[in-house]
């Protein structure tokens, strides 16, 4: 027959390092009205990360994977349309400056020739109506022949 032993451990028999108590050194105010019972029940605080190490071991490990997964394929969604919508982005504005802004240039300026050729196209008109020597009648004449015309 098997006889059983008890062995003791030495790392049991020393003190643990820590704070001493002493039953001078504490002090509670009993007379505080701020204080109450409930305040030794507040646990202490946590951080997230500490929160989430902690529900690695509550969630089963294929779980876990199966979520792990999904958050590492919906990041690289994620950092794949933000990497394409930059470069789209990039594309489009630097297409813009080179095509765009010359363009505009180029527009303004025909707008500028229209606008010359108007002024001076009355001009023409101002002088052919204020000849000395005409009459109403003849000034009557020319404005409807002139508004007779279609404009080129």
């Amino acid at each position: 027959m098997v006889e059983l032993v008890e062995v003791e451990d030495e790392s049991f028999e020393t003190k643990q390092a820590g704070p001493e108590e002493n039953d001078d050194d504490y002090y509670t105010d009993t007379d505080s009205e701020i204080s109450t019972d409930d305040e030794d029940n507040v646990p202490q605080e946590e951080t997230l990360a500490e929160r989430l190490l902690a529900l690695r071991d509550i969630i089963p490990p294929t779980t876990r994977s199966y979520i792990s997964n999904k958050v590492e394929t919906t990041a690289g969604w994620i950092k794949s349309g933000l990497l394409f919508g930059g470069k789209t982005l990039w594309v489009v504005s630097t297409s813009a400056l080179l095509l765009g802004v010359p363009w505009a240039l180029a527009f303004a300026e025909e707008q500028q020739m229209v606008e010359m050729e108007k002024e001076m196209k009355m001009r023409d008109m101002g002088g052919e109506l204020l000849n000395p020597g005409t009459t109403a009648s003849a000034l009557n004449a020319q404005l409807s022949a002139q508004q007779g015309k279609p404009a080129l």
